[in-house]
């Protein structure tokens, strides 16, 4: 099992001995990772609970379902919501008694608590998209918002970029769906986070291996990464992010080709599915990851890894033991659990 520290996923941090009902508004456009959105996974476990009122709803596209909330003049208000201006959002959501975001948008309030969950880190790298990203979320903060990092590797980049003091962020890993057991995939699944250019340089070596093991090379990533795969001519299966489960349910061996800005939900799906898995050592996926997939310095080591994870069937049996183990504390009942706690105490907290 991966350590925890005694403010990681508030599970059971923080005991409320008297449970009050709580309504919660929770942005379904978010979590900005590695395994399409799975704020609706998030969503269904926080439900199942039994232990809330959940008011689903978005800030970036228009209502899916019945059960979404419609916000009002939503397309006018979030540019200014992206920099965390505008207008306070529980005007839109009556009676609400905490807001939770994990996009990209970080709506201002004034009544309620706001928490926002930090899951993608490229955004505090870059240049101009960095700034802007900062401002926002120092913006959030000095108005009372509460900052949720992914990892404890994720929060001390997240505290050192905003210039934050430790105690202003609480680490809660995101929801990693339930991914059916894989018992006889045969693909190898390379997910494609942000290294296009790696992996096209690594591409011919593992189309080889694919050719002589009788396999396909299957990529998982965005529309644009995508799109340079297809360019590039090489015979390799292009799958969009919103297809990675399915993806998945056909992997013997999974590639975790990432540039660590991001929790590693695919991966942690794969391990889940029971599918042996390879990932580069980044901080994130030492800390997530190790003791479950196989974890390389660089990504030549992928392909001298690759044939044992992939024939060898006793190393397979103890990765796949691993894994399921590992995948179990990454659940979205685990994270409801979490959050639930997390709400309870920024409210109470709110209240003093």
């Amino acid at each position: 099992m991966a350590p925890m520290d005694q403010r990681d996923a508030f599970v059971g941090a923080w005991f409320v001995s008297e449970p009050f009902a709580l309504r919660v508004a929770l942005d379904l456009d978010g979590s900005l990772e590695s395994l399409d959105n799975t704020m609706d996974d998030l969503a269904d476990a926080l439900d199942a609970t039994g232990e809330l009122s959940l008011v689903r709803f978005r800030t970036l596209s228009a209502p899916r379902s019945t059960n979404e909330t419609r916000i009002a003049f939503r397309r006018l208000w979030a540019p200014l919501w992206r920099r965390s201006l505008g207008p306070s959002i529980e005007k839109r959501l009556p009676g609400v008694d905490v807001v939770h975001v994990a996009g990209l948008v970080t709506p201002p309030t004034l009544t309620v608590p706001l928490i926002i969950s930090v899951d993608d880190l490229r955004l505090l790298r870059g240049e101009t998209s960095a700034q802007q990203r900062i401002k926002q979320l120092r913006r959030a903060v000095a108005r009372g918002a509460v900052l949720v990092a992914s990892s404890r590797a994720a929060s001390h980049e997240v505290q050192g970029v905003l210039s934050l003091h430790r105690n202003q962020i609480v680490v809660v890993p995101p929801a990693v769906p339930y991914v059916a057991p894989n018992l006889d995939g045969a693909d190898l699944v390379v997910n494609v986070t942000g290294l296009n250019k790696p992996f096209l340089e690594l591409a011919p070596e593992l189309l080889a291996f694919t050719n002589r093991v009788g396999a396909q090379l299957v990529a998982v990533t965005s529309a644009a990464v995508g799109q340079r795969i297809r360019s590039s001519g090489l015979p390799i299966r292009v799958v969009p992010r919103r297809d990675a489960r399915a993806a998945l349910a056909a992997a013997r061996v999974v590639l975790h080709m990432s540039d660590g800005a991001r929790f590693p939900s695919f991966a942690i799906a794969a391990l889940s599915a029971g599918v042996p898995t390879l990932a580069r050592a980044t901080a994130i996926n030492r800390e997530l990851l190790s003791g479950a997939a196989t974890l390389v310095s660089n990504d030549q080591e992928f392909l001298e890894t690759l044939d044992e994870v992939w024939s060898n069937e006793a190393r397979r049996s103890i990765m796949i033991a691993a894994g399921h183990a590992r995948a179990v504390d990454y659940e979205p009942a685990t994270a409801a659990r979490a959050y639930v706690n997390l709400y309870r105490e920024v409210v109470r907290g709110w209240s003093l």
